[in-house]
């Protein structure tokens, strides 16, 4: 499997895990305490963070399906590629 595969399928992951828990403190009841208020932040965030990068991630995957394919390059004349002697001056 690919890198961007991988972290395709992790950021997935990380996203319904971040929902799964911020509804868990809603379904439990500790989303009303101040510490289960920053537990939910902190559990939406990370969701946000991830589906930032997913929506990234795609984004950039329709741009390479969508570019051109690439011309190869022209070969160079034998005369232009060759370089031109450096000269001395004496002083």
């Amino acid at each position: 499997m690919s890198d961007r595969g991988f972290l395709f399928l992790f950021s997935l992951l990380m996203i319904l895990g971040g929902l799964g828990t911020a509804a868990w403190l809603f379904i439990s009841g500790q989303a009303g305490t101040v510490d289960g208020l920053f537990m939910l932040l902190t559990a939406l965030l990370v969701a946000a963070v991830f589906g930032l990068y997913v929506k990234f991630m795609i984004g950039r995957a329709k741009e390479e399906v969508s570019k051109p394919a690439a011309q190869p390059a022209k070969a160079a004349t034998p005369a232009a590629s060759k370089p031109t002697p450096a000269t001395v001056s004496q002083s």
